[in-house]
């Protein structure tokens, strides 16, 4: 299968309503995937938490990643641990906890079904960065890298493509093999002010 790099942008994003907010479903795979039947691997989303407090979806069988991009959180997981997320911190669970919410806040999901394993990294540019892309393990024989723009706009080269990433926009690179020279990206700040990102790495098999 040949590599893919797309920017996926506001206009094609799929907004739905949930008993705390709304949620803004930014990336699924497979691509025809249906969150509402839980047939996807994984899904990428951003949520306006409206209520003061509120329960979580039950998700059994998910793996579940949440990081506050605006707003503080306070996560109590039933049984297990407690925690107070302030922006760009994150906290892993399960989907078949019983999680409660604290706090008016947007945070950014990474979900991932049985077999697929992620991460997530925030960091900001002033000017510009150089970084690697993880490589295909063993184990995985596709891993996706997805650049969620948060604030500020940036500019992306990989291999010979320069693409122009704008707020709220997200850029997918899905690789099935390591050919993109030897991994490496550079990000550049496009913008009078600083851009802050929101990087997802998940591993699964295709």
């Amino acid at each position: 299968m040949e590599n893919k790099i797309s920017i996926i942008k506001k206009s094609k994003f799929q907004v739905s309503e949930w008993s705390g907010g709304t949620t803004t479903e930014l990336l699924i795979y497979p691509e025809d995937a249906k969150y509402s039947d839980r047939s996807f691997k994984w899904r990428l989303s951003s949520a306006k938490v409206e209520a003061e407090e509120s329960i979580f979806t039950h998700l059994p069988g998910i793996s579940r990643i949440i990081m506050v991009i605006d707003g503080v959180l306070r996560l109590e997981h039933e049984g297990h641990h407690k925690v107070i997320l302030n922006p760009f911190e994150q906290d892993s669970f399960m989907g078949s906890w019983k999680t409660k919410s604290f706090g008016k806040v947007t945070d950014f999901n990474l979900m991932m079904n049985e077999g697929c394993i992620g991460k997530l990294e925030a960091f900001s540019i002033n000017d510009n960065i150089k970084i690697f892309l993880d490589e295909i393990s063993e184990e995985t024989n596709q891993v996706t890298d997805a650049f969620y723009c948060v604030e500020g706009d940036f500019q992306l080269t990989i291999g010979n493509e320069l693409l122009n990433v704008n707020k709220g926009e997200i850029l997918e690179v899905t690789r099935y093999s390591d050919e993109i020279h030897n991994n490496e990206i550079k990000i550049c700040n496009k913008g009078s002010q600083k851009a802050k990102v929101i990087k997802a790495t998940i591993f699964c098999q295709s």
